[in-house]
């Protein structure tokens, strides 16, 4: 991720994601949030995802959006879900 998105873990109230891998429970530490949260995504980003999904599975597409309706940019909740989920 881009650095100037960095700020200290306790400014972030989204500091962390909690899933499952391999069986195991994981933390993965996450950046701020460059937007605030939303309730739709906006053209652009549907767009975006129009052009991303021919790459990508469903789960992964979906992480990505309930990522960036929290205020996550394009390229954090990729670079998350990727993480997460693989593609």
């Amino acid at each position: 991720m881009p650095k100037h998105y960095k700020m200290s873990e306790s400014d972030n109230p989204h500091s962390t994601i909690t899933y499952m891998k391999n069986n195991k429970e994981k933390k993965m530490k996450l950046e701020k949030p460059v937007n605030t949260k939303r309730k739709v995504l906006s053209k652009r980003q549907k767009d975006l995802m129009k052009v991303h999904s021919v790459h990508h599975t469903k789960e992964h597409l979906d992480m990505m959006k309930d990522l960036m309706k929290k205020g996550f940019c394009f390229e954090q909740s990729h670079e998350i879900a990727m993480k997460v989920l693989g593609k």
